[in-house]
């Protein structure tokens, strides 16, 4: 897919995830493209899934929810039904944000969001400690943050 991409698409990928709400006349002038053939193509890369959505990006902070913590979990059992039962559980959990599988010493990697400490101790042991063969979970609390993006690099 990305062979199809040409320095226009790029321009305009980049333009989108800096801001979604530009029109797609606004873009065109960005791109020096007229307005139909810059729809076309953001349509087109919609179709092919490079855009897989758009979305508003919200202030944790300022929506009380001032602590990440990105929680290290470690399975004592890696059966096929143990894993799907794990990820479904993730699903469905709003206070994780991401959820990943890992290689290593962990067998998944999540990152959370909660008001303070106490509401997280509570998502933990009330939620993921609860989960069967969730054999260990460490908690790394991020202090300050110093990059949050969504933009891909796209040279």
């Amino acid at each position: 897919m990305q062979e199809k991409l040409g320095p226009i698409d790029r321009k305009i990928l980049r333009l989108l995830q800096h801001n979604a709400d530009l029109s797609a006349a606004e873009i065109a002038e960005k791109v020096e493209l007229s307005q139909s053939p810059c729809w076309r193509r953001i349509h087109r890369m919609q179709e092919d899934g490079l855009i897989e959505r758009k979305v508003a990006l919200l202030n944790p902070k300022l929506l009380g929810l001032g602590m990440t913590v990105f929680v290290d979990i470690k399975l004592s059992a890696h059966g096929r039904k143990n894993l799907e039962e794990f990820e479904q559980a993730v699903v469905g959990y709003p206070e994780v944000l991401e959820c990943y599988t890992m290689a290593g010493g962990s067998d998944y990697l999540l990152k959370v969001v909660a008001k303070d400490i106490a509401s997280y101790e509570r998502f933990l042991r009330d939620h993921l400690l609860q989960r069967p063969h969730v054999q260990e979970a460490h908690s790394n609390i991020a202090m300050s943050e110093v990059k949050r993006t969504t933009e891909l690099p796209l040279d």
